[in-house]
């Protein structure tokens, strides 16, 4: 390829981002040639140009020329790199003549550096690909290609210091032929961009991160607090307690949120307004603007479905695929309990919302396993169901206006009734009980995935096996509604499925 540029520096930038890099994996890189070489590729190493009597022109002249033949062996460090090992230096010159180019030439130099990488060292060239900082990149180049005699931290710490200073300075170039990749989300009410913040991201956007602010406040108090310098906190955008959006920090730059740089870099992170203690429950009209807000995000950055893992290592182990955003939380890298219990049982059921709204599957999202032995359950439910409540608030009528706590443990109870428009369901004591509840968010409700399956012996009864497996005769009701019998007639072999 055609290298392009008005010097050195940015023909190498331009030539290593087409190769694949980074910004940090193209500054590390960088700041290492520069160390060896001053990025000039007809460099060749100082102490040598007395001792051979040559220049770095006349050096590479007599190279190119064969007038000088002991370029191999001769253990002086050359070009880019500063190539010094034979078998190296071989495979340069080799490189150079069958393209017919300078041994000297930048860009033959560049293609035999990948063809390096490629192949003996795949580790670093992978590192380059992936690199997140700078320091990253410049110590895989350092430690494993270059390996210099001193690799103190010294050093380790001036080589990513000249790859910072390419970083900053291009960058930032890129950043503005991306930015209408990365933009920001237009239900936004309230701005007041926070100072504190890393700049550009370093990675694509592949995660959302909510978070309970602690207290009922609105996004112009969020805006406040995440203001003065000393705070050393931000977020990409919060959600006051009226339902609200408030921007705080550019998509396009890495918040202060989540006690990680990792997931702050892949992250948008949203600060929701939430009761001061816990389970740090948000109003519905914070719900529901959190899920409009997620469905932005994704559809902005070209996301079909919003997954939930429910467990750090295989979150942080998943690569989402490029039409996936997987959802984080700031409890996995800090002691906290940030998002809160509240939040946190629902990230599911936010996450199949989300993935509804954008055409990438049903209210059930295939990609999120559940928790063993139970399953958030929606609108797949049916009058007459024997279910569990899981949650302690139920509401006076099914939109959920007034919400009254109550503490029935993990009680089973039977839906009686279903709301219209709202995701609530009116739910009464189980097992011939008549304590009615009231209405109950459907994230609180959970039907049991892997229910024991028993089979039915000589002499049973269903009173007989709902004494033997749930403690109680008069609870053969909930067996037989779980199986859709339709008659108290059981046969030896049949398979019956037992509550949880």
């Amino acid at each position: 390829m055609a290298l392009t540029g008005k010097n050195n520096e940015e023909k190498i930038w331009n030539y290593l981002k087409a190769q694949g890099l980074t910004d940090c994996g193209a500054a590390g890189l960088m700041g290492n040639l520069y160390a060896e070489s001053g990025l000039i590729p007809t460099n060749l190493q100082n102490s040598y140009e007395k001792k051979l009597g040559y220049t770095d022109a006349t050096y590479t002249e007599a190279v190119d020329s064969g007038a000088y033949s002991n370029f191999v062996r001769d253990s002086a460090g050359y070009g880019l790199a500063q190539w010094t090992y034979w078998s190296r230096k071989q495979a340069l010159l080799d490189y150079a003549k069958a393209a017919g180019k300078s041994v000297g030439d930048l860009e033959t130099q560049l293609g035999f550096l990948m063809q390096e990488l490629a192949g003996s060292f795949k580790a670093v060239l992978n590192t380059l690909k992936s690199a997140t900082t700078v320091k990253t990149a410049s110590n895989a180049v350092l430690l494993q290609f270059e390996r210099p005699a001193d690799q103190s931290a010294s050093v380790q710490t001036k080589r990513a210091g000249y790859g910072q200073t390419y970083y900053d300075k291009y960058a930032a170039k890129d950043t503005e032929k991306e930015e209408t990749a990365m933009s920001n989300s237009s239900l936004v009410s309230y701005t007041k961009l926070s100072p504190n913040h890393s700049g550009q991201r370093t990675h694509a956007i592949d995660r959302i991160t909510p978070h309970c602010v602690v207290g009922q406040c609105s996004v112009e108090t969020l805006g406040n607090i995440f203001q003065p310098t000393s705070k050393q906190a931000s977020c990409n955008y919060g959600i006051g307690v009226d339902g609200r959006i408030g921007m705080y920090c550019e998509e396009k730059n890495r918040s202060w949120c989540s006690s990680s740089n990792e997931n702050d870099q892949r992250a948008v992170t949203i600060e929701c307004a939430s009761d001061a203690t816990a389970p740090y429950a948000f109003k519905d009209v914070v719900y529901q603007a959190l899920i409009k807000l997620c469905v932005d995000i994704c559809k902005r950055n070209g996301k079909k479905k919003l997954l939930w893992l429910g467990d750090k290592a295989k979150t942080l182990a998943y690569s989402p695929k490029s039409d996936e955003m997987i959802l984080t939380v700031h409890r996995w890298f800090a002691n906290k309990s940030c998002p809160g219990d509240w939040m946190y049982a629902r990230m599911g059921d936010l996450a199949s919302k989300v993935t509804a709204q954008l055409g990438g599957g049903t209210a059930a999202n295939p990609s999120t396993p559940s928790t063993p032995g139970t399953t958030t359950v929606a609108d797949d439910l049916k009058v007459g169901d024997i279910v569990e409540f899981t949650g302690d608030t139920h509401y006076t009528n099914s939109n959920a206006a007034t919400g009254v706590k109550c503490k029935p443990g993990k009680a089973k109870v039977t839906v009686i009734a279903k709301g219209a428009k709202h995701p609530y369901h009116l739910v009464k004591e189980a097992g011939g009980g008549s304590t009615v509840y009231g209405w109950v968010d459907a994230a609180d409700i959970a039907t049991g995935d892997e229910e024991e399956v028993y089979t039915v012996v000589a002499g049973d009864t269903l009173w007989g096996i709902a004494q033997k497996k749930l403690g109680s005769g008069a609870r053969w009701q909930e067996i037989s509604k779980l199986n859709g019998l339709t008659s108290t007639t059981i046969v030896v072999g049949q398979k019956l499925k037992i509550p949880s």
